[in-house]
């Protein structure tokens, strides 16, 4: 994978296909290989880029805490480094759907379209940034075990968990190979991210909104409600996939971003 230093830190990068540039950004705590289905299949379409996010992957780790605003700067940087100038299309799943939110009100013009997959625009409450810190500190002194056993049975579906436990190992290794410290600044850095719900009205790119059906940490419904929010968006359900929707069914989750994007 190809690196580039921006903003002071080195991030790590895919790069794949050419024509329309579309930009995925991977959730809490994982790295770009949450998108790997989409790279291969989309590549053959679109320009695609799958960077870790600072503090994941291959990516360089900043300690403290990291806002989702710091994560969109990486991204509007890394977009300028490899020279992509034209408007893009966004996707970000969880937490990367927070900080795609943080690059739409920051780069509003560079949008093409915009995807928004299995996450929330509202703020944590009080008691979710409490728990967010008390991670924080938990990882740093026991390493991301506790972390993954908390949050693995919540990500998929239960028919992925029953049939496909290979999927899951996968993204149990992705999650424990991620550097404490990363961890713990970003779950720093959604504690105190903005709460987006009043502004999306002011979404004005062609927009869809994808949620896995079994999802129990961004339900349908509350994804729903995000996209009767913004101005002409489109709302998809995935069927049989939990919070990883691109990744438990990643053929379905590509017919219906192609398709959307087909129709820009």
């Amino acid at each position: 994978m190809p690196t580039v230093t921006v903003n002071n830190v080195s991030l790590s990068y895919e790069d794949a296909g050419r024509g329309v540039p579309l930009l995925f950004v991977h959730g809490f705590p994982l790295d770009h290989a949450m998108w790997q289905e989409q790279i291969a299949a989309l590549s053959g379409q679109f320009r695609v880029i799958a960077p870790d996010l600072r503090g994941f992957g291959r990516s360089g780790v900043t300690a403290g805490v990291v806002t989702m605003e710091q994560m969109a700067d990486d991204l509007a940087a890394l977009l300028e480094a490899v020279a992509i100038r034209e408007p893009i299309v966004l996707c970000g799943l969880s937490m990367g759907g927070y900080v795609a939110l943080e690059f739409w009100r920051k780069c509003a013009g560079r949008l093409k379209a915009f995807i928004l997959c299995d996450t929330r625009a509202a703020a944590d409450t009080p008691e979710g940034a409490a728990n967010r810190l008390a991670i924080a500190d938990r990882v740093l002194r026991e390493g991301p075990r506790p972390l993954v056993d908390s949050m693995l049975p919540k990500l998929f579906s239960p028919r992925t968990r029953g049939d496909r436990p290979q999927v899951v190992e996968q993204m149990e290794r992705v999650m424990m190979a991620a550097a404490p410290q990363g961890i713990a600044a970003a779950a720093r850095g959604m504690a105190e991210r903005r709460d987006f719900t009043a502004e999306l009205k002011n979404v004005r790119c062609p927009t869809l909104a994808v949620v896995g059906a079994d999802d129990a940490l961004s339900p349908p419904a509350e994804m729903q409600g995000l996209a009767a929010a913004i101005p002409a968006a489109q709302f998809c359900v995935v069927p049989a996939a939990g919070h990883l929707a691109p990744y438990e069914q990643p053929a379905a989750f590509n017919a219906a971003i192609a398709s959307f994007i087909g129709a820009i």
